[in-house]
Parts: C-alpha cells; structure tokens; sequence
C-alpha cells in the first residue's frame, strides 16, 4: 500500500511537471498573438503605429520571461517531443526583425529605396537567427547584434518625424552598421544568461529604459512637449552602455 501511494504521487509529481512544461511551450507560442494584432495594425489603412509598438513591447515581455521559466522547470526534460527554441525563434523573427522593419518601410521613415534596405536588413537578420553559435548562452553572449530592430525601429520613428531627411539617413547609416555586425563575429552581452553582477545591472537597467521608452508612446512618433527631445536622448545611455559592456566583455574574454 505504501509502495503503491509513493508511485501514485511519483507519477503525479511527473505529469504536473510535463504540464507546467508545456504551459511554458504555449506561453512562448503566445507571442504570435501578439505578432498578430501588431501586423493587423500594419496593414490597417489609418495605421496607428502607437498600437503597433505596444504590441510589440507584450511579445518582448513574453520572450524576456519564458527563457528563466524554461530553465527553472526543465522544459527540455519535460516536454522534449516541442522544440521550444524553434518556436522562440519563430516568433522572435517575427516580433524583433519582420513586423518592425515592415513597419519602418510602410511609414517610409527611410530615404529613397526604403524597400530595398528593409530587405537587405531582414536577409542578414535571418542569418543571425540561423547561426548556430548565435546563442553562446554558457558564456553568457550572443554573436553578432541580436536583431533588436523593434527598438532600432521605434528610434527610426522618432529622428524620422523630428529631423526630416537629415534624420532618415542618419537612420540609414545607423541601419548599416547594425546589419554588419549582425553578420561579423563580435558579441553581444545576453542579458539573461551573463554572469553576475553583469545580469543584474542589464536586467534592471533594461527595465528601466522600456519603462522610458514607453512613457515616450502616447505621442509616437511625435516626441512629448514635456522635453520628450531630451528623455528621447537621455535614452540612448543604456544601449551605448549595453555595447559598451558588450565590446569590454567580449575584449577581455578574449584576451584571457
């Protein structure tokens, strides 16, 4: 009888951990909803890309989540017959590359060829997702900048609108480098997975800057009277200290 109820709550205990894993699984597929409801406003002919970039911001929260829950609860033990990385992946090109630069090109927020250049920037963002030592999470880095071309995007947005054809190819010119050090072996600090004290001060200061990039929302991609100039540029600080951090890193990992 004792046996007995020990294997009743052994196989209990296993089936409650393969569920929790594959709620982790449908949590990560959860963000082409949001994919969705983003291109849905894309395609609208009155677009708002206010909602757009909302949208969006939901898909990063999920994707910044399910990797630390994945890993908490074994998923990979648990739920091994659903490649969650692969539906990461998916939907991360959809979230972080395709819908933002599509959104880039149908605001024409880039100088002449706009389409020409969201293509050539989407071709070299599929091969970072390709790249099978993209990911150096043991060491705590990504190769190559990790498409973040919704935030590059929503930059875009705001020097387009606020400096004219100045601003749209200082934009270009933003656009190009990022594509070439997409493809060149330089790395990226993975906020997740770094070393500490590294992962908390990137983790709490990227909390920090979404949190000020969405108070700059309500008036995308009109910069706020309340010296929205100012908190746009103030702005910048994290992500020239994340490339900062990156570059050092990645220098001193080197050279040791």
């Amino acid at each position: 009888m004792f046996t007995t109820d020990l294997k009743d709550r052994s196989e209990r205990r296993r089936l409650g951990r393969k569920a929790r894993a594959y709620l982790v699984h449908i949590f990560t597929a959860s963000g082409v909803a949001f994919a969705f409801l983003a291109m849905a406003e894309v395609v609208q002919s009155n677009l708002d890309p206010r909602w757009v970039f909302g949208w969006l911001a939901l898909a990063v929260i999920i994707d910044a989540a399910d990797g630390p829950l994945a890993r908490a609860w074994d998923v990979e033990s648990h739920a091994p017959r659903i490649m969650g990385g692969t539906i990461d992946l998916i939907v991360d090109y959809l979230t972080f590359t395709f819908i933002p630069l599509i959104l880039v090109w149908r605001m024409d927020w880039l100088p002449g060829w706009d389409g020409l250049w969201v293509t050539l920037v989407m071709v070299a963002s599929l091969f970072g997702f390709a790249n099978t030592s993209a990911k150096e999470a043991e060491e705590g880095f990504f190769l190559g900048f990790p498409s973040l071309w919704n935030v590059v995007a929503y930059y875009i947005g705001f020097i387009a609108v606020e400096y004219g054809m100045v601003g749209r190819y200082a934009s270009l010119g933003v656009l190009f480098v990022l594509t070439v050090l997409t493809l060149v072996p330089v790395r990226f600090v993975y906020p997740n997975r770094v070393d500490m004290p590294w992962r908390a001060v990137v983790t709490v200061g990227g909390v920090l800057w979404l949190v000020v990039l969405l108070a700059l929302l309500p008036t995308f991609p009109t910069l706020p009277a309340w010296g929205g100039e100012w908190v746009l540029w103030a702005s910048v600080v994290f992500p020239a200290f994340y490339f900062g951090l990156s570059g050092w890193l990645d220098w001193t990992e080197w050279r040791d």
